[in-house]
């Protein structure tokens, strides 16, 4: 599967439930709301979409507690409000390893992942529209 955003994680979330080896490729240019801080603060590409495809494929009973965790979004506080904890719990992931593509890759082993998430790129890109 290619893709990004809510309706990826919609169809994976359905896809787990039966036995197949499931492969998403996800889109890394988002660059609105917390994905900017995430960008411009710490360097990182844009976490979100891949943040959901990795709870979509999460197993156990514990999908339900792992999305609201990972999709909560932070109404106050100096700096991270507007923030999701999923973001941030990533980035700093990415520091503690030193590298994006580690904190991915331990995220989705922390979460039991049944399946691959790919991105689509680790190089730093925009999308530009004319």
């Amino acid at each position: 599967m290619i893709g990004g955003g809510t309706g990826t994680f919609v169809v994976l979330s359905g896809l787990k439930k039966y036995p197949v080896d499931l492969s998403v490729i996800v889109s890394m240019m988002d660059s609105g709301g917390s994905n900017r801080v995430i960008r411009d603060e710490f360097g990182l590409l844009p976490t979100s979409d891949i943040r959901q495809c990795i709870v979509a494929l999460a197993s156990g009973k514990s999908d339900k507690i792992l999305r609201k965790l990972f999709s909560y979004r932070y109404v106050s506080g100096t700096g991270i409000s507007g923030m999701t904890f999923g973001n941030l719990f990533m980035a700093a992931l990415a520091d503690i390893y030193g590298s994006q593509e580690k904190a991915i890759y331990k995220t989705c082993q922390l979460l039991d992942v049944k399946g691959k998430v790919l991105p689509v790129t680790f190089d730093t890109t925009n999308l530009v529209a004319t």
